[in-house]
């Protein structure tokens, strides 16, 4: 059955990002839906026309990876150059500067990592080859999504090895240098008790 994305309530103006753990090399389709308060139905419009949404896209070098305007309903890609997170900013254009009861807007968000193929629903159902085809196109590109992630959680793994192996022999070369130090200490107060009952003639 189909489900409706995620959405989320923002003021106009008003700037809301969300973080995407992404492999490299990964093509990402964002969509979204703007819908505004409409005080006099005291709901939600089924659109918002005229109002307009400015998609930032940050690496995690936070080089910016795509900065545009789009409509009230729209769609965008990019591809993540590297592994890591990735933050997605929208953000309203407009300039209504009332109260905030009247300027909420309600925006429904949808991402999709990887490939997809086309719509479906464009397709003739007597066109069983254009079908198969969109059925290979998926399978490539679920194939493609799936070894990438694989590739990406074999490095975070090897990075989250390496920095426990770090610590641990950190751990062992403290433990090593606390023992060395009270050990150390222990002589010199043998010591200097020593000194100090000789000096005083008790031994």
């Amino acid at each position: 059955m189909l489900a409706n994305a995620m959405y989320y309530h923002s003021a106009e103006r008003e700037e809301k990002c969300i973080i995407e753990d992404l492999p490299a090399e990964m093509l990402v389709t964002g969509r979204y839906k703007v819908q505004k308060w409409d005080l006099g139905q005291h709901d939600f419009l089924q659109s918002a026309p005229g109002l307009g949404m400015v998609v930032t896209v940050k690496a995690p070098n936070d080089e910016v990876l795509l900065s545009k305007l789009y409509g009230p309903d729209g769609k965008f890609t990019f591809t993540s150059h590297s592994h890591g997170e990735h933050t997605i900013c929208m953000q309203s254009n407009s300039t209504n500067l009332i109260a905030f009861a009247s300027n909420r807007l309600r925006i429904h968000y949808d991402i999709q990592i990887g490939e997809h193929p086309l719509d479906y629903s464009v397709v003739d159902p007597k066109d069983k080859v254009k079908e198969v085809t969109y059925s290979l196109e998926n399978l490539q590109g679920e194939l493609s999504h799936i070894m990438k992630e694989q590739e990406y959680q074999r490095e975070r793994e090897e990075y989250y090895r390496q920095k426990s192996e770090d610590m641990n022999s950190n751990v062992l070369w403290w433990a090593i240098v606390q023992t060395v130090i009270l050990t150390s200490v222990g002589i010199w107060q043998i010591k200097r008790l020593k000194d100090f009952l000789i000096a005083k003639k008790i031994v």
